[in-house]
């Protein structure tokens, strides 16, 4: 079957600590909730501690229009999606050489955090050497559930092409949507929750895999993948198109949703492969934030401890969209993973939507 061989992540240059967000959401928010220092104590339950955004917090106290926020996501998307794609081909951790990137036989492109036209992969590979005829393949508009997906593409790629190997690249800048202006609860709360974030992850056909080359002893098979859209569910999560940009859509009842719906697609997604619950060693959970990995707990009966790399990505990286369970995937593949160790991943978006991928370290 298909297989994770390498991943790297890149984070920008600005580091924010949770102290810093909550000080500059009290300035810019004070006069319009009276109850401001009770919402503020969202920054700190989510129990973040820091975040990395491209600019600086001073950067975010202007008015900035659309284009201005856009064509930063462009230039900061390519340099740091160049940074990512160099770090996962030429990882020592995973690879015994090199992966030249004219081997590369697709690359899929996640993001839903800025628009551009060439898509990002294109303007990426007019700077480095791949092939011209290198597929691309940008998908746009899956937030949070799109590095799960990502990976689910590319493994369907590989098995319908099993001599190829494809990279799935994950940017997301988030803190280039925030609005100044946007006085609503869901702002507020996005502001205590998102941030930026870059990660790339090769995916091997069974033919690619059998030249070698990987320095890991078991590496994650992709064994099956479900992804599943809730009805009348287009308000849960998402963007609103206005003037100046993106705004957030965040219903404060996803934790709920996620107890509710969550179980059921999951116990029909591992029924099918004759795989119970408590066979699963990993939980490689998408951290949208601490009451959603709450919520895993709670409507899959599973310890706590099996969210702990998702919480402490969480703390240390924030939400940053569809890049952040490449990041917690990242750090069990860093792991002496023994064979056969079965891991579920899991990640929600809007729609409401949820990707689960069945891996098998082989």
């Amino acid at each position: 079957m298909p297989a994770i061989i390498s991943i790297s992540e890149v984070s920008p240059p600005f580091e924010i600590t949770q102290n810093d967000a909550t000080e500059f959401a009290r300035e810019l928010f004070a006069d319009s909730f009276k109850d401001i220092d009770r919402l503020l104590k969202a920054f700190q339950n989510g129990q973040i501690e820091k975040r990395h955004f491209v600019k600086d917090l001073e950067w975010f106290k202007a008015n900035r229009s659309i284009e201005e926020k856009n064509n930063a996501y462009i230039e900061c998307a390519v340099e740091l999606g160049k940074e990512a794609i160099k770090a996962c081909l030429n990882n020592q951790n995973f690879l015994i050489k090199n992966i030249p990137f004219e081997e590369i036989d697709a690359i899929f492109f996640i993001s839903s955090t800025g628009i551009s036209t060439p898509s990002i992969d294109a303007r990426i590979m007019n700077q480095l050497s791949f092939n011209p005829h290198t597929k691309r393949v940008p998908i746009w508009g899956l937030g949070c559930a799109g590095g799960a997906a990502g990976l689910t593409r590319a493994f369907e790629y590989c098995l319908a092409f099993p001599k190829a190997k494809v990279i799935v690249l994950s940017v997301e800048l988030c803190s280039l949507t925030f609005q100044k202006n946007d006085l609503s609860k869901s702002n507020l709360i996005g502001t205590s929750l998102f941030a930026d974030g870059v990660a790339c992850a090769l995916v091997c056909g069974d033919e690619a895999k059998a030249v070698g080359g990987f320095r890991k002893a078991a590496s994650p098979e992709i064994i099956a993948t479900q992804s599943t859209l809730m009805p009348d569910s287009l308000d849960v999560m998402g963007w609103e198109l206005k003037n100046t940009g993106l705004f957030v859509v965040f219903s404060r009842d996803i934790p709920h949703i996620v107890e509710g719906w969550l179980k059921p697609n999951v116990m029909g997604f591992l029924a099918k492969h004759q795989i119970e619950l408590d066979q699963i060693d990993y939980f490689i959970a998408h951290p949208g934030g601490k009451k959603v990995l709450d919520a895993y707990v709670m409507a899959l009966n599973i310890s706590p401890s099996m969210n702990d790399i998702s919480l402490e990505v969480l703390k240390q990286f924030g939400n940053m969209s569809s890049a952040t369970i490449l990041f917690v995937l990242k750090r069990y593949m860093e792991m002496a993973v023994p064979k056969n160790t079965i891991g579920l991943a899991t990640a929600l978006g809007p729609g409401f939507s949820s990707e689960l991928l069945l891996l098998r370290w082989n």
